[in-house]
């Protein structure tokens, strides 16, 4: 079993029927993106996050986001010590390899924005003092979409900053008579064991980097992302930091399929998850009935997809 294949195994001990966006977080994360999970309560939010941490090996660090939460409360602040008499900078949770935002949108926009420099340019700035945060630094945040009642929406340029926004939903019938038969003991997280360290981590990440893909590839995601731009449903597009995203996670793909070359399909399988948070639709088309889904399967259906690929490399 290769390196993958055991993080995934692993993580799959608790989250059982959801093989698919297991796949797609660790693909993100190889990819150096950052990841938004958005669904209702009682799915595996937060619990796919913290097994993804210690599987991983990463320092973690949880915050639960509420109206009251300060930025101070995230980055840390600078308190004067008087045996030195000097200021000290006394590091908030985001100092910290993997960051858990749990409901992110129940706090303000100020402090939503806290994580902004944090994740663009992984370092964060204290009464003009900046400062580095650790590597690799991975932020998965949690929302639910339903409640709307004490949330503030996030803004476009802080849901920007997420490489994926991943949906775990209901688990199938059979899937779920194995969650709620489990006994809590077996389902626990001492039953997950760390597979690789964060050095090691970033070593993958080395190896996504290196995963070919052919300009045919290339030219197709240029032409999805200017697609959504044109398209008689759309109001606001995918920017080229979209488009540079789902490059980068069609290779964290194939990387996680056991790859070192890019297809359609890896391609394919990703734009929900990066492109959808992107969008803003015309109201028209929300009338209609249509929402991110079926309108980025009419740009996939009506965008060329090339046939003859290049020979890898």
């Amino acid at each position: 079993m290769n390196r993958v294949e055991d993080i995934l195994a692993q993580v799959n001990k608790v989250i059982i029927g959801k093989n698919d966006t297991v796949a797609a977080m660790l693909a993100g994360i190889l990819s150096a993106g950052h990841i938004l999970i958005e669904d209702v309560p009682g799915t595996g939010k937060t619990t796919l996050s913290r097994v993804m941490a210690r599987v991983l090996g990463c320092t973690f660090s949880r915050i639960q986001f509420t109206p009251d939460l300060m930025p101070s409360d995230i980055i840390g602040l600078s308190i004067y010590d008087r045996s030195r008499e000097q200021f000290v900078f006394k590091p908030g949770p985001v100092m910290s390899q993997f960051l858990l935002a749990d409901e992110i949108n129940r706090t303000s926009p100020k402090t939503q924005a806290a994580l902004l420099e944090a994740m663009a340019e992984k370092q964060v700035t204290v009464d003009g003092v900046t400062h580095p945060l650790p590597e690799p630094f991975i932020v998965a945040a949690t929302q639910n979409p339903i409640e709307y009642e004490g949330t503030y929406p996030l803004p476009e340029a802080q849901l920007d900053r997420f490489m994926m926004r991943l949906k775990l939903g209901y688990a199938e019938e059979s899937e779920e008579m194995k969650i709620i038969a489990l006994d809590h003991e077996e389902s626990s997280f001492d039953t997950v064991r760390e597979v690789i360290t964060s050095a090691e981590l970033l070593e993958m990440r080395g190896e996504v980097k290196k995963v070919h893909m052919a300009e045919t590839l290339h030219g197709y995601i240029t032409r999805l992302t200017r697609a959504t731009r044109d398209h008689a449903d759309i109001l606001l597009g995918v920017s080229a930091r979209g488009g540079q995203y789902l490059y980068r996670v069609s290779k964290g793909v194939a990387f996680v399929r056991g790859r070192d070359y890019v297809l359609p399909d890896d391609i394919k399988d990703m734009v929900g998850a990066v492109f959808s948070h992107r969008l803003l639709l015309k109201p028209e088309a929300r009338l209609k009935g249509k929402d991110e889904t079926h309108v980025l399967e009419e740009i996939l259906h009506q965008t060329f997809l090339p046939v003859n690929i290049e020979d890898r490399i």
